[in-house]
């Protein structure tokens, strides 16, 4: 009986580059179909019963804040989100499409004062969400980039990132 090495071989490194690059393209598929959301809340201090909820923000020192049930902003409205260094460590970034930036405008301008209290989910998992921040309105934003430091490691920051991107990309292809 004949064997041939060198033919065997290369038939065997041929089809292990071929299930490598199929791995691979699993990877990026996986990675593209990972999604997240953000919801921006505002702040609510009339405190009526039935008004809004009582959520808590920060988890080293945690903050009761009182919210409107209903979201001011979605990942609906999001163009695109990056990741930032800062001198302090880190902050997400996200650029609201035309029609965030105008709600955007409007709430800054009318409720400067209020806090935006911010919820974030990663993954599927119930456990990659919190409430993220509640940063101060202290002025107007008119070009719609609102950027806030979440209290998520730098980690889950970047899972955010990639899922409110993905999820940009998948609404914009839906509206074509």
């Amino acid at each position: 009986m004949n064997f041939y090495a060198r033919g065997f071989n290369l038939y065997l490194l041929l089809l292990a580059g071929l299930f490598a690059g199929a791995g691979c393209q699993s990877d990026k598929d996986k990675g593209d179909k990972h999604l997240a959301s953000l919801r921006l809340h505002l702040e609510n201090r009339a405190q009526l019963p039935g008004v809004g909820k009582t959520v808590s923000v920060i988890r080293a020192n945690p903050v009761l804040v009182t919210i409107n049930e209903d979201p001011v902003l979605t990942e609906a409205s999001i163009v695109r989100a990056d990741l930032l260094d800062t001198p302090v460590g880190y902050a997400v970034e996200v650029k609201f499409d035309e029609t965030g930036t105008y709600t955007l405008e409007q709430y800054t301008s009318a409720y400067e004062g209020k806090h935006f209290v911010i919820f974030g989910q990663w993954s599927e998992n119930s456990t990659n969400s919190r409430w993220l921040a509640a940063p101060l309105i202290t002025h107007r934003i008119v070009n719609g980039v609102f950027a806030f430091t979440p209290d998520a490691s730098h980690e889950e920051a970047k899972q955010l990132v990639l899922g409110l991107n993905n999820m940009a990309k998948k609404i914009a292809k839906e509206n074509k």
